[in-house]
């Protein structure tokens, strides 16, 4: 009658018995105690079951592996373990059930490399050729990544059967033995066993660690065949193999073979259309699966959330989020850190930080994500400061955490900070890694410290196309365009092959240090040896090379040639260009062109008045000057700033706010006494005021990078490098001072201005007076 009730799984008419039992008094014999005890841990009335066998008047080794089972199903491991140690303790028989049951026990813990203390006793007994401690004993070895223990103990088994083969080609599998997992499949079908589904999925996942995917397809046609491909285990394998192997198609295929009652399967093809930039797809199967009645779990509402982020679609993901918050999924942090991405993509990164602060659990990923949305949004500062909150709560960075907050440092030009972080990597395993490294040259190149950012690059174990561009686009922004090339021309001889991205880097080192044979032949190579269409970029780079080149016409030639419609930036690389070869007409027609994509673009504006201004043409300076007084345009003010002792020092032109003003007035007077001693002689044209000379040169020496400048003459230690950030491009007069004035204090003086960097010393400047 009892067995009745757990085929029949009602567990009611069993508990009536019960009662009937106990209202009988003693009637029923150990191996009726045995099966109801049985019937409880089936339908996992544990508390039940407990009662029972401690109320058992005797108990045998059937008693105590049946309640270890039932500890095992409802995650009670320890008292499980506590039961093995009783059943010991009392002298009841061990026996291969008891062994099999402690060892599934420990693997469930966690706790596979106890296995041996078992198989000590087990050898002792001999038992180590029974084939269901066989198989028990392999998988706890395997989980603990003893693949050789499991192989002796498989010699060992006696008999083996389906299970043990199955126990070892997963095995093999799952420690990336893969060739020794296909070799155990096909000496298993040779012996003439039928694969089961744990077979399947385990070689099939040794098919797709070796890549042989054609192998893999052999299998899923063995699986059709036996009719496995319908069992879930098997059905994610295959998924698995289709996807990694390109063939999304085919595991969409695979897909409609699988049930889909569970959210498995369903989950998987989410996640992998959504990392794959596929995510249209992905949200479209989600409504599938919400049309099908299958409830998403964590994983599945992760995965939507991802592809909602790589579409920035902000109004789905809020709808998720409410969804989210209903089901109670909330203070999952697979879930939460998803929301806190969308967010943070959709530039809502205020609502990301409300996330933040209220996830119950946070890991090293919800600190990333926070730190990656600052700074993607161009806020380096909060991203910095949410690091150093990271480290007080001892959270372990990454390589994510390293390379993101090198980025803010590079956006922020702040070098001691960098240094700092650089230095936090080496103490870590960190420094070496290829992301790490690469945000690293980055950070030292955009922070004016090239030599830094090719120490690294030199120190790197392995180099891929990242590498290279940066070092290439480092060198590029420095004006050393012939160290550029010499970057690029060894990473032609390296595996790395060269992309759209490098040859941006290439033909901008060229424009930057008036390259233009150079340029133009790497321009023509980029089409014909490597097949690389050119972009936007590309053209913009050889307008200005051709353009500041004085070819004005061979750039207007080449503009007719873009196979699209030519964007801002070509026509603004082209009006820069007739800005410095006074090409009054050209200007104008380039600057009409850029006001026509962005008519309140003010730099063109100002661009445009300046060029009259420099021709002397004062009523179409003023023309403009009041086109953008009416339109509300303002010129961006000359703002440089410098960085001492971890503060940030600002400078506006004719700054009069700086606490230290006197003392950077009286730098500023030894420094003009000095440069006229050693032949500077002010450019007037550089003012484009309408004013009489003696102001002009007042106004010159009240440049915002002079007054920053000052200020590092009079604070920095003698010796240290000074590095000014301009927003603005330098003027020719302050580029000539700043000539003079290295060799006069003998101090290196490092600028960047809104288009590259220049490294004066000793009189002389990186750029060989060509910007």
């Amino acid at each position: 009658m009892l067995q009745d009730c757990i085929q029949n799984g009602d567990p009611i008419p069993g508990k009536v018995l019960h009662c009937d039992v106990l209202k009988r008094g003693d009637c029923l014999d150990l191996f009726g105690y045995n099966v109801l005890l049985n019937m409880y841990v089936k339908f996992e009335l544990f508390y039940d079951a407990v009662n029972l066998f401690e109320e058992m008047p005797e108990r045998n080794t059937v008693a105590f592996v049946t309640l270890i089972q039932g500890y095992a199903l409802s995650l009670r491991f320890l008292e499980g373990v506590e039961l093995f140690v009783r059943l010991q303790r009392e002298g009841h028989e061990l026996n291969p059930f008891v062994f099999s049951a402690i060892l599934k026990l420990l693997v469930s813990m966690g706790w596979g490399e106890l296995g041996w203390t078992v198989h000590a006793c087990i050898f002792k007994l001999g038992y180590d050729s029974d084939e269901f401690v066989g198989t028990a004993l392999i998988d706890a070895y395997s989980v603990c990544g003893n693949v050789a223990n499991s192989r002796a103990v498989f010699n060992g088994i006696a008999c083996k059967d389906m299970v043990s083969w199955s126990g070892m080609v997963a095995c093999y599998s799952e420690n990336d033995c893969f060739e020794e997992a296909v070799e155990a499949f096909s000496q298993m079908r040779i012996i003439g066993f039928k694969p089961n589904n744990f077979t399947f999925a385990g070689v099939l996942k040794a098919c797709l660690g070796l890549e042989t995917f054609n192998a893999g397809k052999s299998v899923h046609g063995l699986a059709l065949k036996t009719r496995y491909e319908q069992d879930l285990y098997v059905g994610v394998a295959l998924l698995e193999l289709y996807t990694k192997s390109g063939a999304i198609d085919d595991a969409g295929r695979a897909f409609e073979e699988i049930p889909k009652k569970d959210v498995i399967p369903w989950s998987f093809m989410i996640a992998r259309f959504a990392q794959s930039g596929r995510s249209t797809e992905a949200l479209d199967l989600f409504s599938q699966m919400r049309q099908a009645f299958v409830v998403p779990n964590q994983f599945t509402f992760a995965s939507v959330l991802q592809a909602c982020a790589t579409m920035e679609g902000l109004e789905l993901g809020k709808q998720i989020h409410s969804h989210v918050l209903k089901v109670g999924l909330f203070s999952d942090v697979f879930v939460s850190n998803a929301l806190m991405d969308v967010y943070a993509k959709c530039g809502r990164t205020d609502n990301s930080l409300d996330l933040f602060l209220e996830s119950p659990n946070r890991n090293s990923v919800t600190w990333n994500t926070m730190i990656v949305g600052y700074v993607q949004s161009g806020d380096g500062e909060k991203a910095l400061k949410l690091f150093l909150n990271m480290l007080e709560y001892q959270v372990l960075a990454t390589e994510v955490t390293y390379s993101c907050v090198l980025r803010a440092c590079a956006s922020l030009t702040a070098l001691d900070t960098g240094v700092q972080i650089h230095s936090l990597t080496v103490k870590t395993v960190y420094d070496m890694n290829i992301v790490v490294g690469n945000a690293l040259i980055d950070m030292y190149a955009k922070c004016g410290s090239i030599k830094d950012a090719r120490l690294v690059f030199d120190g790197l174990n392995e180099r891929d196309e990242v590498s290279w561009n940066a070092m290439i686009s480092g060198y590029s922004m420095h004006g050393l365009g012939r160290e550029a090339l010499k970057v690029f021309e060894l990473m032609q001889k390296s595996k790395c092959k060269p992309n759209q991205l490098t040859f941006v880097g290439v033909l901008s080192a060229c424009s930057n240090a008036g390259l233009l044979d150079q340029g133009q032949a790497y321009f023509s190579s980029m089409v014909h040896d490597y097949s690389i269409e050119p972009c936007i970029e590309h053209y913009t780079c050889m307008v200005w090379l051709l353009g500041r080149s004085g070819h004005l016409d061979k750039s207007i030639k080449l503009i007719e040639q873009i196979p699209f419609e030519p964007s801002v930036m070509v026509w603004r690389a082209l009006l820069g260009a007739c800005v410095i070869h006074n090409n009054v007409e050209l200007g104008r027609i380039s600057a009409q062109r850029v006001l026509e994509m962005e008519p309140e673009d003010e730099a063109t504006h100002v661009l445009l008045s300046n060029m009259y201004a420099a021709a002397k043409r004062w009523e179409n300076m003023a023309f403009v000057r009041k086109k953008m007084k009416m339109k509300g345009l303002r010129k961006e003010p000359g703002l440089s700033w410098i960085e001492n002792l971890g503060i940030i020092h600002y400078f506006t032109v004719g700054d009069t706010s700086h606490p230290d003003m006197k003392l950077i007035n009286g730098m500023l007077e030894s420094l003009n006494v000095k440069t006229r001693k050693a032949g500077y002689v002010p450019n007037h044209n550089a003012v484009l005021l309408d004013v009489d000379d003696d102001e002009k040169e007042r106004l010159l020496w009240l440049h915002s990078e002079r007054l920053a400048l000052s200020y590092g003459l009079i604070k920095m230690p003698s010796g240290r490098p000074i590095r000014i950030i301009k927003n603005l491009r330098i003027c020719v007069d302050c580029h000539a001072a700043m000539k003079l004035i290295s060799k006069v204090v003998q101090r290196d003086i490092i600028v960047r201005d809104m288009n590259r960097f220049h490294h004066f010393q000793d009189g002389n400047c990186s750029c060989c007076d060509y910007w």
